[in-house]
Order: C-alpha cells, then structure tokens, then sequence
C-alpha cells in the first residue's frame, strides 16, 4: 500500500487557482438578460459573494453556539467579533448596489423570474440561529414554501441570547 504523500504526489500540485476552484467559480455568474445588461453581472456577484460569506457567518455561529455551551468565554469572545466583522463586509458589500439606479435594475429585473433576496436560505438560518423565531419571521420563510432544512435545524438550536444568559446563570451572574 502506498502512502497518502505518494499518492498526493501523484496529483497536481496544488495551485492558488486549483486550491480556490477559480476557474469553476468564474463560470458561475449567469446573466439571464437579453442581450446582457451591463449592470447585471454586478448584482449577481454581489449576491453570490453574500452568499459565500453567510456560509462563513454560518460556520462561525455554530462555533459561537457550541463555545457558549463550554462556556468558553474567550473564545466566544473572539467568535463573536469575527461574526461582527464578516457581518459588516457583507453590509458593506452591499453598498456597491447603490452604483445601480433603480431604473436600469428595472432594466432586467424582469428577466430574474419570481427570485428574492429573501429567497435566501442561508440569511434565514443567520436570522434563526440569531434568535429570530417570531411568528411573522416564521411566515416570511414559509410563503416561499416548505421551510429549508438549513433553517430547520437552525430553529433547533438554542438562540445566542439564550445561550448567553445560561452562561450568565452558571457563572453566577446576574443582569439587573
């Protein structure tokens, strides 16, 4: 039997482009506008690239559920500011749509179907696993259909403020 560093030898070496599936994540920006409207490629990007940091937020705010359950305050601590600022990038990010007057998204918003922003999957597990769970929030999710696992799983967890005043009450503390 071979080892795992001669059979990683066998395969490519691993390159900046290779590591990050560049060439594969280049080929996802799918204008639908016809002919393509040059705004188009912007506010795709800008939606996939808040995408891809809620996957980031995502992971993060598990790590955060399960440092409040060790009580792990330091680390919680740290999660926590790396949640704020992975939270601010997207919020900032978003900004660039500010370049795109109402009226030329009008332009080829039509061509987008019945697609929302608040479509998205992975923002409502970020509002759950925040500890959004009111009624009205349960409604938003549900009018697009049956409610995604991801969101599911995330009403499983125990909210962060929940989590935090367990943490308190364990530690003998006290809010008043």
């Amino acid at each position: 039997r071979r080892s795992d560093m001669t059979e990683a030898a066998d395969q490519s070496p691993v390159t900046y482009g290779s590591y990050l599936a560049v060439d594969e994540l280049l080929q996802l920006q799918r204008p639908q506008s016809q002919p393509e409207h040059p705004d188009e490629l912007l506010f795709i990007i800008v939606h996939q690239a808040s995408e891809l940091w809620f996957k980031a937020i995502l992971h993060e705010l598990h790590l955060l559920i399960q440092n409040l359950k060790d009580a792990d305050t330091l680390l919680a601590f740290h999660t926590t500011r790396r949640v704020n600022t992975l939270s601010r990038i997207v919020a900032e990010q978003l900004h660039a749509l500010d370049t795109l007057p109402p009226q030329r998204f009008a332009q080829f918003r039509g061509y987008l179907g019945s697609s929302s922003g608040g479509q998205s999957v992975q923002f409502r597990a970020i509002e759950a696993l925040s500890g959004l769970r009111e009624e009205h929030f349960l409604h938003a999710v549900r009018e697009h259909g049956d409610v995604p696992p991801l969101v599911e799983e995330a009403l499983t967890q125990p909210t962060l403020q929940s989590l935090f005043l367990d943490l308190l009450e364990r530690r003998g503390t006290t809010l008043e």
